[in-house]
């Protein structure tokens, strides 16, 4: 049998394209693969040579021939990544993370430090939206400091799951005092009433052994004007927060403000109780607002100066009637009225683990040093209040005021 001639050079690469883009026919009989595997596929297929790199140039044409599968948005980051790759090659993981919608933290620094200039339209000048569109775009607006991260929240955004965690625990505040109002027949200042502190998610002094009661004092408040204000926070800040980083990071951030609440004011109040969820409220409200001030070009939100004082003004005077409280003749002597300072341990929280969780939108937090640092602090902190509770209202000899 005599030699083929081997085929032109044009003819083998118009060959290799055609292998590239054609689905293998047993493709159908296989079960399904997973998502990894399905890129590792068409990875390969631009990499004849197993060199676990493709080039820009052939992660365009992905891009391009998958173009239909991607929203406009997203199409437009992933091509700003090629072009901001120096050395002309993505690697195979970053390629996974990309076409997964997995955002690292190079992914970022990739887009930022790119030198393609994305030049589309804003996000903030589309037209045609309907009302949820435009709900998810002002989400957007009010939260995120960069457009290819409100890009991106605006396409990935589903309302799957709606945001419940604040939802929810909003409602629970509120039910919790309407049935204390009814019991009490006090909705005004309800903290003055005899038997208030005979509550058992109220923290005391003299039960911080009890240890659900550090958590369950947020579902006790002092009146109605204390519970409207905190209500109020949680609603027009918590919940867009939820929206955009979702209730595993914005409930990390409520929680770990109210556990410091209470911790902290076992250790600097040692013989005041503690009601209201001001810890969590000012965990998030504070966060929202050192997000904003140290991102001011970026965040886009109308009147944002103006907003901004509003917000201060109202927890000033909602720590103001809270001091005022504290210091205010008691309705249980010699018990006094609940602390302040559990305000004080939310805002700790808000400024160190709230501004890092704020800032890395889609980021993973374990790449982040700063995170690790106040994780440790915080955890640190707990631990030297659990031994403090433990240890120094013996030491101290303190004279607590008797269980409600």
């Amino acid at each position: 049998m005599g030699e083929h001639p081997s085929p032109g050079p044009a003819v083998a690469a118009c060959a290799e394209a055609e292998r590239i883009e054609e689905l293998e026919p047993e493709a159908e009989e296989r079960p399904p693969a997973a998502p990894e595997d399905h890129w590792k596929v068409l990875f390969d297929q631009f990499d004849p040579g197993n060199t676990g790199y493709i080039s820009t140039g052939k992660f365009r044409s992905l891009l391009e021939s998958h173009s239909s599968k991607l929203d406009p948005h997203k199409r437009e980051v992933l091509l700003a990544l090629a072009d901001s790759h120096a050395d002309g090659q993505i690697c195979y993981q970053d390629f996974v993370n990309l076409m997964s919608n997995k955002r690292s933290n190079s992914f970022r620094q990739a887009i930022l430090q790119g030198n393609r200039r994305l030049c589309s339209k804003a996000l903030l000048e589309e037209k045609g939206l309907n009302l949820s569109q435009r709900l998810i775009r002002h989400v957007a607006y009010e939260t995120l400091p960069r457009e290819i991260d409100r890009k991106w929240y605006y396409d990935s955004y589903t309302c799957c799951p709606p945001p419940w965690f604040m939802i929810t625990v909003t409602l629970l505040e509120v039910a919790f005092f309407l049935y204390n109002g009814v019991s009490l027949d006090q909705f005004v200042l309800q903290v003055t009433h005899p038997r208030y502190l005979k509550n058992s998610l109220v923290y005391h002094p003299q039960l911080r052994a009890q240890a659900w009661r550090y958590l369950t004092y947020i579902f006790m408040h002092a009146g109605i004007e204390h519970l409207g204000l905190n209500v109020v926070l949680q609603l027009l800040v918590g919940v867009p927060l939820e929206m955009v980083h979702g209730a595993t990071r914005i409930g990390l951030v409520y929680v770990a403000g109210v556990v410091a609440g209470s911790l902290a004011v076992s250790v600097a109040d040692m013989t005041a109780p503690v009601v209201g969820s001001s810890g969590g409220v000012y965990a998030l409200v504070s966060a929202h607002l050192a997000n904003i001030v140290m991102n001011w070009s970026g965040m886009k939100c109308q009147f944002k100066l103006l907003r901004m004082a509003v917000a201060l003004i109202c927890m000033s005077m909602e720590f103001g009637r809270a001091v005022w409280l504290r210091f205010h003749p008691s309705a249980y002597p010699p018990c006094p009225h609940p602390s302040f300072v559990a305000h004080l341990g939310g805002v700790a929280v808000g400024i160190t683990l709230g501004v890092v969780v704020l800032r890395n939108y889609e980021q993973r937090l374990q790449d982040q040093s700063l995170w690790w640092i106040f994780v440790t602090m915080y955890t640190v902190f707990v631990l030297f209040a659990v031994f403090w509770n433990i240890f120094a209202y013996s030491l101290l000899d303190l004279k607590l005021p008797p269980p409600p």
